[in-house]
């Protein structure tokens, strides 16, 4: 079973930056593909930010050119770099990740149907 943790969340004003980090432990049945989500008050869950194997993004258009994702696989880590952030990006962030056989790649999909396993949340306020 994967566990992941995410760390790094908290309270900034608009314009400023926090830096999330995820990390997967456990058994994990071939090549992990992770992914950053999140849920703000009253909205659905959506994905943000994902990573393919080869090293290319996929960002949801309201973050693209503030977060970037990236990934230590050695480390089983994932991070997220929030920079220019704004009372809209106020949620909980949530670590994703699924497994595929070790001989694929991972696809950087934003659809959390995709997703099996999840981490806890850390929570992102943001005030203006």
């Amino acid at each position: 079973q994967v566990q992941l943790v995410e760390s790094g969340g908290g309270s900034v004003q608009s314009g400023g930056s926090l830096s999330l980090s995820c990390v997967a432990s456990g058994y994990i049945p071939g090549r992990l593909c992770m992914g950053w989500f999140r849920q703000g008050p009253g909205k659905s869950r959506e994905g943000i930010a994902t990573i393919a194997s080869s090293g290319s993004t996929n960002y949801v258009d309201s973050v693209k050119g503030r977060f970037t994702i990236s990934q230590d696989n050695a480390k089983r880590t994932l991070y997220l770099q929030m920079n220019s952030l704004n009372p809209e990006d106020t949620a909980m962030y949530y670590c994703a990740a699924f497994t595929v056989p070790i001989e694929h790649d991972c696809r950087p999909v934003l659809d959390t149907k995709g997703y099996k396993y999840w981490g806890q949340g850390t929570q992102v306020t943001v005030s203006s």
